[in-house]
């Protein structure tokens, strides 16, 4: 036999050559280059929007981050904490003692201006409650110097941080023009100054009075609860439907059916699963309402068509020579699932389950339904247990109600929050990818 050698001049001419590209040939070379363009403009262009969004969400969150606070050491007898507690306003009686302490300072550091008790509510709030609340919470810090860290209000806060100017305010019961003189005297003394915001870390909820003491520390301890109701009880759930549905079940018209329903479930809007929660687990059920437990079961009933649907994907994507080298040792159905086909499925599993949870823990519509918008949660649950069951708020419901409130100040705390939340998602989510390449096997 000999070899066929073909030669690139004995083609006919009219349809090009093995080494030349002929027009139809460059046509579509052509068309592909600007597919690849088009591709690469896509992805630049949602690049080009996701860092637009990056850097507005992070402008407009980081003065959430700090505050401006009142440094002011103050000395309380016992006399005067008895006369202050005799009197009707007692409130009244307390700024009066931080007034003098304040004006005391000014005058050891050469400085006079003049103030009154009026100018001091309208730059710092309700000194005279906190101050109050500190001495009753500590009865021991009467008679000794004590450090106050008092916040600024919202209004001076924004004058710090720019948001608010000489030229564009005008004189109202919140803040006068006058006020931003003794403002900055205070600043030059270092008694006024900006410094991080723990309080916003740490804290909770405050009335729609107070932006600056508001926290969303409550906040992530009421959905820390809800989570843990939705992994203990939608990863066993949707683990166990999934084996069923995927290693046991008869192929028939129900078991298609409930496949059918479950990939409806993971298509309907979330706002459906709270009315859902409101009708069955408060209304029904007479669970308490706002409490993470409720926020918890509902969210579950949200997450488990994902869970059962990723889980599902897992089961199928092992190959079916495991089970059948399983089973032709010997092994039963069963044995066959558990010991060789869940751990080997295990990366996928814990993928779609962590997504599932940072799903859950960005929803707000079945908050809404529940009720835990509208409770203002200003404290930590007083025990493990009790957080389940005792009226809280979660961070996506923390950040609506500030968004609804009128003070900039709010609007500012609620970009804060957005920057928390999206920290735990892009937490969660890496945490997600780590597991998936730590446990993957490739076939």
């Amino acid at each position: 036999m000999t070899d066929a050698r073909i030669d690139p001049t004995d083609l006919p001419r009219g349809n090009g050559s093995l080494t030349t590209a002929n027009a139809r040939t460059r046509k579509r070379n052509a068309a592909e280059k600007r597919f690849r363009y088009y591709g690469m403009a896509a992805i630049g262009i949602g690049l080009f929007f996701l860092i637009v969004l990056a850097v507005s969400i992070v402008r407009s969150g980081l003065p959430a981050f700090t505050r401006t606070v009142l440094d002011v050491e103050l000395t309380l007898s016992q006399e005067q904490y008895d006369e202050a507690e005799s009197q009707l306003l007692k409130t009244g009686a307390y700024e009066t003692y931080f007034v003098d302490s304040l004006d005391a300072q000014l005058e050891e550091r050469g400085m006079d201006v003049p103030f009154d008790a009026a100018a001091i509510q309208r730059i710092a709030g309700k000194v005279g409650s906190l101050i109050r609340s500190h001495y009753q919470a500590n009865p021991g810090d009467i008679g000794q110097p004590v450090s106050f860290n008092l916040p600024a209000s919202s209004r001076v806060d924004g004058y710090f941080i720019g948001r608010v100017t000489r030229e564009g305010m005008q004189d109202s019961r919140f803040l006068e023009k006058t006020d931003l003189d003794l403002v900055d005297a205070l600043a030059d003394a270092g008694i006024i100054h900006t410094a991080f915001n723990w309080t916003f870390l740490t804290g909770a909820d405050t009335g729609v009075d107070n932006p600056g003491g508001a926290g969303i520390g409550a906040s992530v301890i009421g959905s820390f609860f809800m989570m843990l109701v939705v992994l203990v009880l939608s990863l066993p759930i949707g683990v166990a439907a999934s084996i069923y549905l995927e290693e046991f079940a008869p192929k028939n018209w129900f078991t298609d059916l409930i496949e059918v329903n479950i990939s409806n479930l993971a298509a309907v809007p979330s706002i459906v699963f709270g009315i859902l929660g409101l009708a069955v687990f408060i209304q029904f059920m007479h669970l308490p309402q706002s409490a993470p437990l409720v926020g918890g079961l509902v969210l579950t009933l949200m997450t488990l068509p994902t869970i059962i649907i990723s889980t599902r994907a897992s089961l199928k994507a092992v190959p079916p020579s495991i089970r059948d080298a399983a089973l032709g040792v010997g092994a039963s159905k069963m044995q066959a699932v558990f010991h060789h086909v869940l751990p080997l499925a295990m990366p996928g599993i814990l993928t779609g389950t962590i997504i599932g949870l940072a799903q859950a823990l960005g929803e707000t519509a079945p908050l809404l339904l529940i009720g835990m918008v509208g409770f203002v949660a200003r404290g930590y649950p007083d025990g493990f247990l009790n957080g389940f069951v005792e009226p809280n708020s979660a961070m996506p419901a923390q950040i609506y109600t500030w968004a609804a409130r009128a003070d900039v100040s709010f609007y500012e705390k609620a970009w804060g929050g957005i920057i928390i939340l999206l920290v735990f998602l892009l937490t969660m989510n890496t945490l997600a990818i780590i597991l998936r390449r730590r446990f993957e096997r490739r076939w």
